[in-house]
């Protein structure tokens, strides 16, 4: 199956009338999908695609500190998704799930490699500004600590990395986040706690 192919293929036809469409009877649409998607409607994938692929890609690229990397995985992990659709619990909410399966890419990646840190990935800071107001010392400044940040980030023990990206970066609830790492809330704030310290201490930001 090309993942290219599935996501570029329209939507299914409307369901006939007075049935009730999984899109309307989940609140979340994504889930809903999801649904569906689990169900055998290949279609449904487009939607999932769009909506899932850029975060998955996101977290992805901020854990492996690669763009090429990033990108590998997260066709590996649509592929994943697809292979263990039948299995997915009708109800569920797809974004854990989904996350899960990313990270479990990245595992087995880092372990492929034999790493157990990562390089850091200056290209992939985000672009700082440059307009008229920000002078040359201060756009110096600021380039200086993100990539600190990423070379602390690289140096981070997966789990803290991983609980610190899925908070921070990716905007994902305590409760979902550690859903994702099948963990309790507790552990994940410990871990989020330390992935904290570490870059207080690397930026020099006084408690």
């Amino acid at each position: 199956m090309a993942l290219e192919r599935i996501a570029s293929e329209p939507m299914s036809a409307p369901l006939p009338a007075g049935t009730a469409s999984p899109l309307e009877s989940r609140p979340d649409p994504l889930d809903a999908a999801m649904d569906r998607y689990a169900d055998g409607d290949d279609a449904a994938f487009a939607y999932l695609f769009r909506e899932l692929s850029p975060r998955l890609r996101a977290f992805l690229q901020r854990m492996s500190g690669r763009r090429d990397v990033a990108d590998d995985l997260t066709q590996e992990a649509f592929l994943r998704m697809h292979r263990a659709r039948g299995s997915f619990a009708r109800g569920r909410a797809v974004v854990p799930w989904a996350y899960a399966i990313a990270r479990n890419c990245y595992l087995d990646y880092a372990r492929a490699k034999s790493r157990s840190r990562v390089s850091a990935d200056i290209d992939s800071v985000q672009e700082l500004s440059t307009g008229p107001e920000t002078n040359a010392e201060e756009e110096l400044s600021a380039r200086r600590d993100a990539e600190c940040v990423e070379r602390t980030l690289a140096r981070m023990t997966p789990a803290r990395r991983e609980a610190f990206v899925l908070l921070r970066y990716e905007g994902l609830s305590v409760e979902v986040a550690a859903q994702v790492l099948g963990i309790s809330e507790a552990a994940l704030k410990v871990r989020a706690f330390h992935a904290y310290e570490l870059l207080r201490e690397a930026l020099g930001i006084a408690r």
